[in-house]
């Protein structure tokens, strides 16, 4: 194994295995450490945990067994993957499991840059752009679980760390490889653990990669690695992202309340496709586990008769007054894990009527809806929009899956998805 991979949430850890398939990589990704050595001939492995928001302790304990994992595969570098969005809050979880690896690996700098320019996230002078505006002012700022004010990435890394932090900005960037290079040298001479990487195009990334090559650990959104497989001659092929034909019913399961989603939700239902939807402010505070299982039943219920007719949305994402409304009502926390144990336990009903194409947005519903499906590993196939390929559970009848982040993908994402695994597979 060339590159290790570990990534704090599920979209996240197919976003990165994603760009790296598209650069020849061969790419497995598994959900959880696995309890054993891999099968598999590949050349990168991403683990994929689901740590961006349990405490800090709990991400690192975690992260560490990825870790170690991975080092017992051969893996010859590390990658700590985060979200493009860099969310985190001021007590982590980015900082904290950044410095446990470093710490496990004896590594005394390493970069970090959330840039994925072909989805419009840019850092310029340390700032994070979400398209054109800054990360605070796209959105972002009323995520549920991880609301991020603050686009200066020096000082938001900086309240997550001991390490010193610095910066890379885009003069050096625009010098070259050498350049990057030399800077490097110079952050490490002046104390520096950290440094935020500027990066606008895909052509930083790919003059960053050369300077990465000997770093035994990478921090980064998916982006950097666009620039890592040539550092072991790879080259993009079409063959690393070949899948196998897609069968059965399809279903699109979405709890994410981003910008992004709700408009993919909207294009959906415009062009009369049917769709059910969550309501938990009609739930009361009394048992309301026993009032998510009934509403399972009827979403199931309403489902079923329409699968084998075409794809069938059930959501829970809604705009952000009424998200506001909800985590009034029951807590941010609480509200959350009750709509994630309700799509979950709706994946698992849909699997048993012959579900085996699925679309599923949002990093958390993704994470719960793998777990109740009980897959631990996919192989990674084409890209639909940038950051979000097919993918193949092997040896599970679930078949093939697309975790969406909440903020990517086109307006038409949904049906343009399904669309393209059947050509894919045809």
């Amino acid at each position: 194994m060339k590159l290790g991979c570990i990534a704090d949430d599920f979209t996240g850890a197919t976003d990165l295995a994603n760009n790296l398939v598209r650069s020849g990589m061969r790419v497995m990704q598994t959900f959880g450490v696995p309890q054993a050595a891999l099968s598999s001939d590949v050349d990168a492995v991403v683990v994929a945990l689901k740590t961006r928001t349990i405490p800090a302790s709990q991400a690192i304990a975690q992260s560490l067994e990825a870790l170690h994992w991975l080092k017992a595969q051969g893996a010859e570098q590390i990658y700590f993957k985060y979200c493009s969005t860099f969310d985190s809050t001021p007590a982590g979880n980015i900082g904290p499991v950044t410095e446990a690896l470093m710490g496990a690996l004896d590594c005394k700098f390493t970069i970090a840059t959330p840039a994925f320019p072909d989805n419009g996230r840019t850092v310029f002078k340390g700032y994070l752009f979400a398209g054109a505006v800054l990360l605070n002012e796209s959105g972002m700022q009323n995520h549920p679980l991880t609301p991020m004010t603050d686009a200066n990435l020096v000082r938001v890394m900086q309240a997550q760390t001991q390490r010193k932090v610095g910066l890379i900005d885009h003069t050096v960037m625009a010098k070259g490889t050498a350049a990057i290079s030399a800077k490097i040298e110079q952050l490490q001479a002046d104390g520096v653990g950290v440094a935020i990487v500027d990066a606008t195009s895909n052509e930083d990334l790919k003059t960053l990669g050369p300077a990465l090559k000997n770093m035994p650990l990478l921090t980064a959104g998916s982006g950097v690695a666009i620039g890592l497989p040539a550092n072991w001659n790879l080259q993009a092929s079409a063959q690393a992202a070949a899948l196998p034909k897609a069968t059965g019913y399809q279903a699109i399961v979405s709890g994410s309340c981003s910008i992004a989603t709700q408009g993919q939700v909207a294009h959906y239902q415009s062009l009369g496709l049917p769709s059910w939807q969550f309501k938990p402010l009609s739930w009361s505070h009394h048992d309301v586990p026993a009032q998510i299982k009934s509403e399972v039943a009827q979403a199931l219920a309403w489902a079923q008769p329409l699968l084998s007719k075409g794809p069938v949305l059930i959501y829970a994402t809604t705009d952000a007054d009424t998200l506001q409304k909800v985590q009034a009502q029951f807590g941010r926390e609480q509200a959350g894990e009750w709509m994630e144990s309700a799509l979950a336990q709706v994946s698992a009903g849909l699997l048993q009527m012959g579900v085996k194409q699925w679309v599923i947005a949002g990093g958390e519903t993704s994470g719960a809806c793998v777990q109740a499906l009980n897959i631990s590993q996919m192989q990674i196939g084409p890209q639909i929009d940038p950051g979000v390929p097919w993918c193949f559970a092997p040896q599970h009848a679930a078949g093939h899956l697309t975790l969406k982040s909440g903020n990517f993908g086109t307006p038409d994402f949904f049906t343009k998805a399904l669309k393209h695994l059947s050509e894919a597979s045809a």
